[in-house]
């Protein structure tokens, strides 16, 4: 979760709210007191019970809001709110009846209204509370289950925002003495394999195991994380962490055969990749996604990403702007002649300053049909706002998570800076703001070394439970896991086992790393502790909800009644259902697990409606950098760049777009050997210090000329690009029986090499040019290496060649 639940105070302006600036401090008008939290992990799920006391310390009523972000991976199942002899609860409902009650609800368009004043963006949990008497207090009792990321180490990471934490004055916080009181924070850690150290930013108590075997063990926490950060805290566990299953209990009041009715596992997959693989095979489906705004800066980019592909994957290039259009009806393998075409063709996106369409050409992306064994990358840039599309955008892509990885790269100056950062963590990619037109192309190729890290594929699993008992899957294991990623299924075990002491079962885990093969088996107990709060089950019918409502074509209609009314007495959230909430005096409340009551009750005297619900806040969410130093050299660079920036040409640019529609691409050589003289060409802005470091357009055209394999032909216009006479650069051929393609080859290397220290973004290039040069048997790679320093005047050692 991004932030956690929050109070915002409102003051009424003619029916709505006018939003006021709040900054979370000891001073607010609204001050959280106590804390108590209670959080129980296993393994990768949180389940935490928390109860938040706020008051208002002015001397006049404030009207209040609670607004509590969440993500894919949370499910929030309870909330209410007391003030008093008044409890407000927030309650599930069927979504036909549930927009009835919406209708009758006074004060909704409050909530809609907050959608684009808030400075939060997101799906957010929002319930407005009324108003808040002097001196008086609110209760919020807040209750949600959430599967945890893994960390490069392996850890599991929990995550508390410092804005949940009671503040107090300078004095007290240093000393920790009120802290102490008015925070109670417990933490209970559980798994099978057992539980070995924690690492965290805060003064905590000792950790104490409470089981014989350290599959259990609790800690509380001493005060707030120092120098107001969020609490982090990241758990590891004992073992490979390969596989982990947690098993749940069912619930005896469930009727057998359905999900609560039946114990569910959840399976963590962590599969091990080695950082190389042998013999890698099929690397991939890359798909890269142009926003036609960013037309004059993004044509090196696109030329870097092309020349960097390696052969045998797929790639498909689209530009979107009002509409989007592709180069290719679906994508197309990496050859030289569909690389030929598609750098030919660059120069034909023509910019467009209307709408942006991104909802579109997704739409029409995920409609095709994955390649088999070929993982879906896509490299997204974009610099316009999605306009209020953003809750479809992400409803696509939540819907396609499993299938693809997004490396988003939004400008600095882009409105859509959030959207592209969910997008790449749903996704479990990459988001990298783009402050420079010089950075982009340097991140784009990282992110694309990246992609093409090993990864595991072809994963199944394999059960092997006692006689009488099955699996159903909820949530299927996904085709590809990447370098450092996890993923998580939930299946529900169906049956009875024949014999009764057999409590023990079995999960293979089988994948590939290119050539290589992989299987890891866990033995789990059947027979678990039990858990009332159920918090594996209310992840897994997160998932089956979404499933049900995926393939709602193809299921009964009674598959689906029996569905929601599972979900409505767990309280998690799904496309079929929609929150409410009531007001009424405490001796009229029910019991916040059991069935809402029916809807004639809500019209009573005694309760009344509260808007309540699961919104998506278009508002703006500061971007926060590392450091304050990286912020203030973005902003230098920024304005280095403003104050060189020239205006396009916008004659030429006509010009240029008319014949590209005119005639069909020149082949590279002749598009290098003729360069345009029009001021609309690749280059680009960029700082003076960058511009002495190295000769951009001189490593444009050794990019351009490089093949599709890695190597480079003989050419005059290569000779050029080089410094060189062609005539200088056959006469220093080191013999006359070396082929010529492959002297150009190394030529082109160290002259590459020479510049890797100022730009990063040859590295893939080189790697290609390396293994094209390895297959070459008679190239004698010393003596060639010599002449070519000699040449070039310069000193590359021999470990360029990767021997």
């Amino acid at each position: 979760m991004r932030r956690s639940g929050i109070l915002r105070k409102q003051c009424i302006a003619r029916g709505f709210f006018k939003r006021r600036i709040w900054f979370f401090s000891s001073y607010s008008d609204v001050e959280l007191e106590t804390v108590t939290v209670n959080v129980t992990i296993q393994d990768f799920v949180a389940d935490v019970v928390s109860e938040l006391f706020f008051r208002n310390v002015q001397q006049v009523s404030k009207e209040t809001m609670f607004i509590f972000p969440v993500n894919s991976d949370t499910v929030v199942h309870t909330f209410y709110a007391t003030m008093g002899d008044t409890r407000i609860e927030a309650m599930l409902w069927e979504k036909e009846e549930a927009q009835q009650l919406c209708k009758a609800t006074l004060g909704m368009e409050n909530l809609r209204y907050l959608q684009d004043q808030c400075d939060l963006w997101g799906p957010v949990f929002a319930c407005f509370l009324g108003t808040l008497p002097p001196n008086a207090e609110v209760a919020i009792s807040l209750c949600y289950v959430q599967e945890l990321p893994l960390q490069p180490d392996g850890a599991a990471k929990f995550f508390w925002p410092n804005e949940l934490f009671p503040r107090s004055n300078c004095l007290s916080w240093i000393s920790g003495e009120k802290m102490s009181e008015n925070l109670h924070f417990s933490i209970c850690l559980k798994s099978a394999h057992g539980v070995s150290h924690i690492a965290i930013n805060t003064s905590y108590t000792p950790l104490q195991y409470t089981a014989p075997d350290q599959t259990s063990a609790e800690f509380s926490l001493k005060s707030s994380p120092w120098m107001k950060g969020n609490l982090n805290l990241l758990v590891y566990y004992r073992g490979p962490p390969t596989l982990r299953a947690v098993v749940e209990r069912q619930d005896p009041k469930a009727p057998p055969g359905s999900l609560l009715g039946d114990p569910v596992v959840m399976v963590t997959l962590i599969p091990n990749i080695p950082e190389t693989a042998p013999n890698p095979g099929q690397l991939g489906e890359f798909l890269f996604l142009m926003d036609r705004s960013l037309f004059q800066d993004a044509q090196n980019t696109l030329l870097f990403l092309l020349k960097s592909l390696p052969l045998g994957c797929y790639f498909n290039i689209y530009s979107f702007g009002a509409t989007f259009k592709a180069f290719y009806p679906q994508s197309v393998e990496y050859t030289q002649e569909s690389m030929d075409n598609a750098v030919g063709r660059i120069s034909s996106i023509c910019p467009d300053l209307g709408g942006c369409d991104l909802l579109g050409l997704l739409r029409s992306i995920y409609s095709t049909p994955l390649l088999h064994g070929h993982p879906r990358q896509l490299f997204i840039f974009i610099q316009r706002k999605i306009s209020n599309e953003e809750e479809a955008v992400m409803a696509e892509v939540y819907r396609y998570r499993d299938h693809h990885r997004c490396f988003c790269f939004p400008t600095n100056s882009c409105d859509s800076f959030n959207l592209s950062q969910a997008m790449a963590l749903e996704t479990k990619g990459e988001c990298v703001c783009i402050h420079s037109r010089m950075s982009m192309t340097s991140e784009a190729v990282k992110c694309l070394q990246r992609a093409l890290q090993p990864r595991a594929s072809g994963i199944s699993l394999q059960w092997d439970l006692p006689p009488g008992l099955e699996v159903s899957t909820i949530r299927k294991a996904p085709e590809v896991i990447f370098q450092g990623h996890q993923s998580s299924i939930y299946a529900q075990i169906h049956g009875q086992a024949q014999d009764a002491e057999v409590d023990e079962g079995a999960v293979t885990l089988q994948y590939h790393v290119g050539s290589q093969s992989f299987s890891y088996t866990l033995r789990f107990s059947l027979s678990p502790s039990s858990d009332d709060r159920l918090p594996v089950h209310r992840m897994a019918m997160m998932h089956l909800l979404w499933k049900l409502d995926w393939e709602a074509t193809s299921r009964a209609e009674d598959i689906l009644h029996s569905a929601v009314k599972s979900s409505l007495s767990l309280g998690v959230p799904s496309p079929f259902t929609s929150s409410v909430a009531v007001r009424m005096k405490q001796r009229g409340a029910w019991h916040h697990d059991s069935l809402p009551p029916d809807s004639s009750m809500l019209f009573s005297p005694s309760c009344n409606l509260v808007p309540c619900q699961l919104l998506w806040l278009r508002g703006f969410m500061p971007v926060w950098f590392k450091s304050t130093k990286f912020w203030m050299v973005q902003k230098c660079q920024f304005c280095l760049e403003m104050l060189g920036h020239k205006a396009p040409d916008t004659e030429a640019l006509t010009l240029l777009s008319a014949s590209c529609k005119e005639q069909d691409p020149p082949p590279e050589e002749q598009l290098m050997e003729e360069l345009p003289a029009s001021n609309i060409s690749w280059d680009w802005t960029i700082s003076p210090l960058s511009t002495r470091l190295c000769d951009f357009s001189g490593l444009r055209v050794v990019v351009a000329l490089q093949k599709a394999n890695g190597s480079w032909a003989l050419t005059a216009a290569l000779a050029s690009a080089l410094g060189l006479s062609k005539d200088d650069v056959e006469g220093r051929r080191p013999s006359e029986d070396m082929q010529p393609t492959a002297w150009a080859t190394i030529l082109a290397l160290v002259w590459l090499h020479q510049y890797k220290w100022k730009v990063p973004w040859s590295e893939l290039l080189e790697g290609k040019a390396c293994r094209w040069l390895q297959d070459q048997a008679e190239v004698q790679l010393d003596e060639c290496l010599e002449a070519a320093n000699s040449l070039l005047g310069c000193f590359v050692e021999p470990t360029v060649f990767r021997i």
